[in-house]
């Protein structure tokens, strides 16, 4: 033979290379002194050829890393998070009971209240099952169209959220601020149409960041820093230009968040001044009542939000303190909204004492 087979130790499996023995006439450092080099050169190109075409294996399911060094309370935390989820689903279903059985509650503050039940609802059951699963199971894996289904309706319902806060916000400015035009300017229609924009807007703009977000390429790591799929984590995970995605991200998600802040920060400035003006003390505090709920529900929306995605980085933040506001973000903030508005409303307990004594 004009060359040997070499067999490595522990090479089992690899497929055998013809080394060509020196002297043969074929032999490249024989007959060409940088031959032999050349030869090297292309070794190493396919080398690493085949080592980047391993790296770029697509990736097929994501593994959320959120609650996986939790083992030994995983138990525990399942029984607290299944019975929250509960509560979610009462409390907010008890709220569309109440707005959908009682006539005094057909009119456009407690039809937007009960759209913002109807959306905690939703968000909690993007979240809240799959975090179930994976802390009874210990598999905390998700498939790659699930991640994306899951960062889209998640996304999603928390922008037709903030649109929506702003909606209620200007419902409350028209009923302090022009109490007698109110009829006139909320009108069954009006509040039909201010509702299903901020359901197409907030559905648009989380396809917007889907599309921009899963077209990235994937083939770094799998594992998901968060136990559910968002949007700064999952773009970490990508191998390409991440520049586009970030933009997208920054200047929507700013435009129409910071739009939707602004109008519900100046319907409040609004609010508040009128509220000065009022003489009575009754008459603040009965002007005062019929915001309050909605105030305080705000407070709680953008406070958790701010410190969920608007801190800056830093290697001293704590990833469990990380999770701690995600929660309070996704999780509890969806089962203390119908709570602050049936402690709060004196119509809204009256009809839930009615519909729950039928």
């Amino acid at each position: 033979m004009a060359g040997a087979a070499g067999w490595p130790a522990g090479s089992a499996g690899l497929v055998p290379v013809l080394v060509p023995m020196c002297g043969e006439p074929w032999c490249p450092g024989d007959r060409d002194p940088h031959a032999r080099s050349d030869h090297l050169v292309e070794l190493k190109t396919l080398e690493e050829r085949r080592d980047d075409s391993f790296n770029l294996t697509t990736v097929t399911q994501f593994i959320l890393m959120g609650l996986s060094d939790l083992h030994e309370v995983r138990y525990p935390l399942f029984a607290v998070f299944a019975t929250v989820y509960q509560i979610t689903m009462v409390g907010n279903g008890a709220i569309l009971l109440a707005v959908g059985t009682e006539k005094k509650l057909h009119t456009p503050m407690y039809y937007l209240l009960a759209n913002l039940s109807l959306l905690d609802i939703f968000c909690s059951s993007v979240t809240v099952p799959k975090m179930l699963e994976n802390l009874l199971t210990e598999k905390h894996s998700i498939s790659f169209v699930g991640c994306a289904l899951q960062l889209y309706f998640l996304v999603a319902l928390m922008g037709t959220e903030v649109f929506l806060l702003a909606v209620m916000a200007y419902d409350r400015y028209v009923a302090i601020c022009f109490p007698l035009r109110y009829t006139l300017i909320m009108t069954k229609v009006c509040c039909v149409q201010l509702t299903s924009g901020t359901w197409v807007a907030g559905f648009l703009n989380s396809l917007i960041h889907t599309l921009s977000t899963f077209s990235l390429s994937f083939c770094k790591s799998n594992r998901v820093n968060q136990y559910y799929c968002d949007i700064p984590q999952v773009v970490a995970l990508s191998c390409s230009s991440t520049y586009l995605a970030e933009m997208l991200a920054l200047v929507i998600g700013g435009i129409f968040g910071i739009s939707a802040c602004l109008a519900t920060f100046i319907s409040y400035i609004y609010i508040i001044s009128t509220i000065l003006k009022i003489q009575s003390a009754e008459g603040k505090r009965k002007a005062f009542s019929t915001c309050a709920s909605h105030l305080l529900v705000v407070c709680l929306f953008y406070g958790t939000a701010i410190f969920t995605y608007m801190r800056p980085s830093s290697s001293q933040r704590s990833p469990a303190r990380d999770r701690i506001i995600s929660m309070l973000y996704g999780v509890l903030t969806p089962m203390l909204n119908p709570i602050i508005y049936s402690l709060r409303n004196t119509e809204v307990k009256g009809a839930l004492r009615r519909v729950l004594c039928r």
